[in-house]
């Protein structure tokens, strides 16, 4: 599995048919092993009230920070 369970991760397209639009975040929550030439699939929560949403590995993406550290003057 690419992605750990309880990471967040972003949509890497919209799911037109629930209403989500790329870049929505959710939380992985149940992770799926691939049989032979499907890919890993991943149960999200946080995009849709009290549902989940099934979503396939290339549908998501690992979300990166760009804060930087903040300086303290002493």
């Amino acid at each position: 599995m690419k992605f750990q369970l309880f990471s967040q991760v972003a949509l890497r397209e919209d799911i037109p048919e629930l209403n989500l639009m790329k870049g929505s975040i959710g939380t992985i929550v149940e992770c799926y092993s691939a049989s032979d030439k499907q890919e890993n699939g991943y149960s999200l929560e946080g995009l849709i009230p009290q549902d989940t949403v099934e979503v396939s590995e290339s549908q998501i993406e690992a979300i990166t920070s760009s804060v930087s550290p903040v300086h303290t003057a002493r």
